[in-house]
């Protein structure tokens, strides 16, 4: 498919109305409900006032917004709250309840717990890992997630309940969420984890591995370092960032770092986190791994920086890297893009679904929807105002150089929904929510390959293997499991 240049320059081109964007009419989604007195945000200080010290980031795997959290819109007692608190306005878009059209006929979405369709409904054993690759992703957006060149069984309609997830409920409804925060693109894992570190893909629309020593685009852990701003990726098991070669190097730390960094108020400003992508201890939440494993793994992250001395200048950052090829009701939006193309098939301004994403913090609102389009960059321009000299929101001037690309020189602040002053630090959950443990892997076969092969194998790609992975690393100087 093709756009005319009518289409593609409103597509790709400077986002010059995003601010006005905010005195929307009432019903319209905004950063607050409309009529609601916020007083001020954090963005309207300076970045060198900003009581937020410590940035902490936890990207999962594979899960739409409406597929892990539409139950939201339907859950009564949490849309009271918010009208109590910020108004009549207030809304948040979610619905998990859809009928979508399939080769055998409509077909409704289904509640994973109790659905028939499942032997196993915290895994989805016996189905197949839902498609969410460049092509898989376009067939999606264009004729439905059950059309024949999109998905091949039914697991993409089913969905999570909150009680589903009982951290992942608690944790939602008291911080602040957005209902308009896309993936980077529409296409598969590594691509869009690429983009939270380096506002681009390098081109890439599959899993692929770097040629010689990693990919050199540069990325967001260099220009903190060249700023003097401490940064630490924490890695489960398979460190992503090792993608990226030696350079990486000085920034790379097993997770046990992060519990030890956490109760001795040593965190750096800047932590990335990531769960296990690999074989039994599997906790990303990518399919076909048991959910219950990523809220324990949630659970444990977030209560060790909450009850750090961090937490008092702290911001957490929860989100997932794409949409996982389940069901979503809003359509993907396009963003400013160095490589936007007129031509579909080479548009990297084409963002992918929404995906489930929370931000929590002294500073973040109780049960607030920020209803304004971000990605992944987002978190990347909140860091770039905090800690490297940009504007709050904006593209900047002529000679600027706080920026990757232009995805993120464009993008809108993550912070824009942040008091500037503290609005509650206590938690006021169970932070210590029990969650049954998980189910054993699925079987052999392909539902048995890790996360890791899954998804370069979705993705054309079926050169990869784990050996091949662990080879890399080896080669860049990583310790790998055994």
């Amino acid at each position: 498919m093709e756009l005319d240049r009518r289409q593609f320059l409103k597509r790709a081109g400077v986002t010059g109305g995003a601010l006005a964007a905010l005195t929307a009419l009432p019903g319209c989604k905004t950063l607050f409900p409309p009529g609601y007195e916020h007083g001020a945000t954090i963005l309207d200080g300076l970045a060198s006032d900003s009581p937020i010290d410590t940035v902490v980031i936890v990207m999962m795997e594979n899960r739409s917004f409406d597929h892990w959290l539409g139950w939201l819109g339907a859950d009564q007692a949490y849309l009271e709250a918010g009208r109590a608190r910020y108004g009549k306005y207030f809304f948040i878009n979610a619905n998990n309840q859809a009928t979508v059209n399939s080769p055998t006929g409509p077909q409704s979405t289904q509640h994973m717990i109790g659905w028939n369709y499942l032997t196993n409904p915290y895994r989805g054993c016996d189905q197949s890992d839902p498609n969410h690759g460049w092509n898989a992703g376009r067939a999606q957006r264009d004729f439905g997630f059950l059309a024949p060149t999109a998905n091949d069984d039914l697991l993409p309609i089913g969905y999570y309940e909150g009680a589903d997830l009982p951290f992942t409920q608690e944790f939602t409804k008291r911080f602040t969420t957005f209902d308009d925060y896309h993936c980077s693109l529409l296409g598969p894992t590594w691509p869009n984890r690429h983009y939270l570190h380096g506002a681009q893909s390098g081109g890439n629309k599959t899993n692929a591995f770097p040629t010689g020593n990693g990919f050199d685009w540069p990325i967001i852990w260099e220009k903190l370092a060249a700023a003097n701003v401490s940064a630490k990726y924490y890695y489960s098991d398979l460190p992503f960032a090792a993608l990226y070669g030696a350079r990486m190097n000085p920034f790379v730390a097993p997770i046990a770092d992060y519990f030890t960094d956490c109760a001795n108020g040593t965190l750096p400003h800047v932590a990335m986190i990531d769960p296990s992508f690999f074989g039994a201890g599997e906790n990303d939440d990518h399919p076909l791994a048991d959910v219950r494993g990523g809220q324990a793994f949630q659970r444990d992250v977030f209560k060790s920086f909450a009850q750090s001395v961090h937490w008092d200048h702290g911001l957490y950052v929860s989100t997932y890297d794409e949409w996982g090829g389940f069901y979503d009701h809003v359509a993907p939006p396009h963003f400013p893009d160095d490589r936007a193309n007129a031509v579909d098939q080479e548009d990297f301004s084409q963002a992918g679904y929404r995906v489930p994403s929370v931000i929590a913090s002294p500073y973040a609102h109780r049960g607030l929807v920020d209803g304004r389009a971000y990605d992944h960059t987002s978190i990347l321009r909140f860091l770039e105002w905090r800690f490297l000299g940009a504007p709050p929101e904006g593209p900047g001037s002529p000679g600027d150089s706080w920026y990757l690309t232009r995805r993120d020189q464009y993008a809108l602040n993550l912070g824009a929904s942040l008091s500037g002053e503290i609005v509650d630090k206590d938690l006021e959950f169970n932070i210590d929510v029990q969650i049954d443990p998980p189910s054993p892997p699925c079987g052999t076969g392909p539902a048995a390959l890790s996360n890791m092969a899954r998804s370069v194998l979705e993705a054309d790609d079926p050169a990869f293997d784990e050996i091949k992975w662990k080879t890399y690393l080896d080669r860049q100087g990583f310790k790998t499991p055994a």
